[in-house]
């Protein structure tokens, strides 16, 4: 059991760091597996897109965001969030537009449906992020259904111990820091598969590591890792 001078000290550990490390997210960073590789390809085939309306769907941790932020750069495209009232069928009909997250965050079915019926008469795209396919939204509106069916989805899998080991590696290396490949493997085999328990793990071990003044090693991992949660553990990151 911990005691309150084992639970005082771990939080002493942390308030000298409470500072973020932005990993790099430009398309050459991005580590492509077979289960992205559907999903870059599309990305990279942009303007010339089968139809104007993307989805990317995925579990948690997928890799979506970071796919949506590499396209919202290329496409110089506005993020929106379809609501009654607001501009986001007019920001569609300027220009391309990305929508995350949609099933989770919720829309006005009647915008939703003008946001996509504005960037098919003006000639632009929209790209949706989401959890579930766009047949599972609780969607009542027949025409937005009808819209949805003719949209291109796009689906990514979760990451294998392959892709999650070098994403670990990229991580670390983002941070000026390389560690033994065994190291690596340890915390793959004892881990959520999803980039963002990847990115959370990285991010502790280097933050305990500093404020303890140590090297990251196995002890520390497996602290981490107990801290954090193993393979059940929702992500943080789409």
């Amino acid at each position: 059991m911990t005691g309150p001078n084992e639970r005082e000290r771990r939080k002493n550990e942390q308030l000298p760091l409470q500072f973020t490390h932005d990993a790099a997210k430009g398309r050459d960073d991005l580590l492509v597996s077979a289960r992205l590789a559907a999903a870059v390809a599309i990305v990279d085939d942009w303007p010339s897109w089968p139809s104007p309306i993307v989805v990317l769907a995925g579990p948690v941790g997928s890799g979506k965001s970071h796919l949506a932020h590499i396209w919202r750069e290329r496409a110089g495209a506005t993020d929106i969030h379809p609501l009654a009232g607001g501009q986001a069928s007019a920001l569609a009909a300027a220009g391309p537009v990305l929508f995350e997250d949609a099933e989770r965050r919720g829309f006005d079915e009647t915008e939703l449906f003008h946001v996509i019926n504005s960037v098919r008469q003006h000639g632009h795209s929209l790209l949706m992020t989401s959890r579930l396919w766009p047949m599972s939204w609780p969607v009542g509106l027949p025409d937005l259904k009808s819209r949805l069916k003719a949209a291109t989805v796009v689906e990514i899998g979760e990451p294998d111990e392959e892709l999650l080991a070098q994403v670990i590696v990229k991580l670390f290396s983002d941070r000026q820091l390389y560690i033994d490949d065994k190291l690596v493997f340890y915390i793959v085999n004892r881990m959520e598969r999803s980039l963002g328990a990847a990115q959370t793990i990285v991010d502790r071990l280097d933050r305990l590591a500093l404020a303890r003044g140590t090297r990251i090693t196995r002890a520390l991992a497996a602290e981490v890792l107990n801290d954090v949660g193993t393979a059940g553990t929702a992500g943080t990151e789409d």
